[in-house]
């Protein structure tokens, strides 16, 4: 290889790596900015195949990436939050939504106005002043999807200017024209480049821009293309490795997909392409290549749609059952692990919406606790403490579990109510995890109550029941608020929490009475004033809960 070939080399993996940069920084600021969207769009998992189609478009026309999008839906499906059902409507959906990238890259052959040369420089000084100088967090994400742009359009420019020095090549030429002749060479070059890129929307990109240099022909455009396809399942199902049978068979519907599409295509290009050699051998634009990308992934939407019941099928044929035993009888900290997957990190707002759910599932598992220790206490059932001790323990790592996750999400870019979110949800699990601690203070009070045969007069039980009663309402209210970011239940909230701390003041002042006239034993008013004590400071958790949910609001 001469100094020049190197050089041209170096500058068509600079303009490369200068693309992809572009691309993530435009996705970053438009999943940013569309962080509402993306939350809405979760909330219609739950949707018909339809609307998953719908939903598989919207994420990947956001986040630019369709093995992005995939992967993550093998994450949900890992997680159990969703079926293979409505799995095959996204993955579906991904694959229309991918073709945005490639029409974006084209548009510098839509006219003079939109050559990169003409408007990249500029998007970057605007959207990098705009990034620097505004204080307003939309504007800053509008900034980097400016930049980003127009960082994606300089890369395209260095690509195309070094890959132009061998538009004569002999040699390169004589490959492309094989690829086109030889239908599964052009495949498998397509498959192995998307593969080892783990992006279609950026080996499309590179076919583009070599189809902008006149260096490729109609058929040997598209049977790379359809290459391309195959190989963008690689990223799905090397993320499916490790998970449970259920996300390897939402891995494997998007590689039977892909690969039934590709037949199907294939089959029809070729006969094309031999009924019209003229047209076959004839130069393929950047244009051509976003409209033959986008007729195919729809096209195959609208066929396979009706057979994806029978995709869903092959997929358990295909794919072998868990040698480990069944899922469904994993405890709570085993569900947790699993709804918290890492796969779904590659969308933040996604990933806060599951911690949220999880840190809420969380609290109602304290809430049961919580019921456990009223349980102990009151009805002198001591014998079962040792559950709540149990509890506390599992508890523990759920918080250690929820805390891992939000350190991961909160090191991925976010903006600013997101950050914001994401502090809450740590404060959050911690005040979770401070009420177990208190219930397990409950629970050894009732033992040692047990334990030196104390019992309390019929008033103090009455006024700790009552106690306990206003304590479950500040707390059950506290996680409903957290669920339903609603906040008519802040308000009970707030309002339970000065009950409580009215309560607390008059039992205890009722107590201190008691002993006075010793009514009650002096031993039972240390373990009455310690419950009251314990419950108060749960209220307060709770309280400082529905905090965190009026600060967002």
């Amino acid at each position: 290889m001469s100094m020049e070939d190197l050089e041209r080399l170096i500058q068509f993996l600079g303009g490369l790596g200068v693309f992809l940069y572009g691309m993530d920084r435009m996705a970053d600021g438009l999943q940013k900015s569309a962080a509402h969207k993306m939350q809405q769009f979760l909330g219609a998992l739950t949707g018909n195949r339809v609307m998953g189609i719908l939903m598989g478009t919207g994420i990947t026309a956001i986040i630019l990436s369709s093995s992005a999008t995939t992967v993550m839906v093998v994450g949900f499906v890992n997680a159990g939050i969703l079926n293979l059902s409505q799995a095959v409507g996204i993955i579906m959906g991904a694959n229309v939504g991918t073709t945005v990238t490639s029409w974006i890259v084209s548009m510098n052959e839509w006219g003079e106005m939109l050559k990169p040369e003409w408007f990249s420089s500029v998007l970057i000084v605007a959207g990098a002043l705009l990034g620097f100088l505004s204080k307003k967090e939309k504007r800053k994400q509008i900034g980097e999807v400016m930049v980003g742009f127009g960082l994606l359009f300089i890369g395209l420019q260095f690509m195309s200017v070094s890959s132009g020095y061998y538009r004569t090549n002999p040699f390169f030429l004589d490959t492309f024209s094989a690829m086109g002749r030889y239908p599964f060479l052009g495949i498998l070059a397509g498959l192995l480049v998307t593969g080892l890129l783990q992006s279609s929307s950026v080996s499309v990109g590179i076919l583009q821009v070599l189809a902008l240099n006149g260096m490729v022909d109609w058929q040997t455009a598209v049977f790379i293309n359809l290459g391309q396809n195959i190989g963008s399942c690689a990223a799905a199902i090397h993320s499916s490795f490790g998970a449970n049978r259920t996300a390897r068979q939402a891995a494997m519907i998007h590689l039977l997909f892909n690969v039934a599409g590709a037949l199907i295509f294939g089959v029809i290009m070729t006969g094309v392409f031999r009924m019209n050699p003229v047209f076959a051998l004839s130069p393929v634009t950047s244009v051509n290549i976003s409209i033959f990308h986008t007729m195919f992934n729809v096209s195959n939407t609208i066929f396979l749609f009706p057979f994806a019941g029978c995709l869903v099928r092959l997929s358990g044929i295909l794919v072998r059952e868990d040698k480990q035993s069944n899922l469904a009888s994993a405890d709570l900290k085993e569900r947790m692990k699993r709804h918290l997957d890492s796969r779904i990190l590659e969308t933040p707002s996604f990933a806060i919406e599951s911690a949220s759910h999880e840190a809420v599932e969380m609290g109602y598992a304290v809430l049961q606790n919580f019921d456990f220790t009223a349980h102990v206490l009151l009805d002198n059932a001591a014998s079962e403490a040792t559950e709540v001790k149990k509890m506390e323990q599992a508890i523990n790592e759920y918080e250690k579990i929820l805390t891992d996750y939000l350190i991961k999400i909160s090191n991925q870019s976010l903006n600013e109510e997101q950050h914001l979110i994401v502090k809450n949800l740590f404060y959050m699990v911690s005040d979770f995890e401070r009420i177990s601690d208190h219930c397990e203070n409950l629970s050894e009070l009732a033992l040692e109550k047990s334990r030196r045969a104390i019992s309390f007069s019929r008033e103090a039980d009455k006024e700790l029941e009552e106690m306990f009663l206003a304590v479950r309402s500040s707390l059950q209210h506290a996680i409903d608020a957290r669920k339903a970011s609603d906040m008519s239940e802040v308000r009970v909230v707030v309002r339970s929490e000065e009950i409580v701390d009215n309560l607390e003041e008059e039992f205890r002042e009722r107590h201190i009475e008691r002993l006075s006239l010793k009514i009650c034993r002096p031993e039972s008013g240390v373990i009455f004033l310690d419950a009251l004590n314990n419950l108060e400071r749960i209220s307060d958790h709770a309280h400082n809960v529905a905090g965190y949910v009026r600060e967002e609001m």
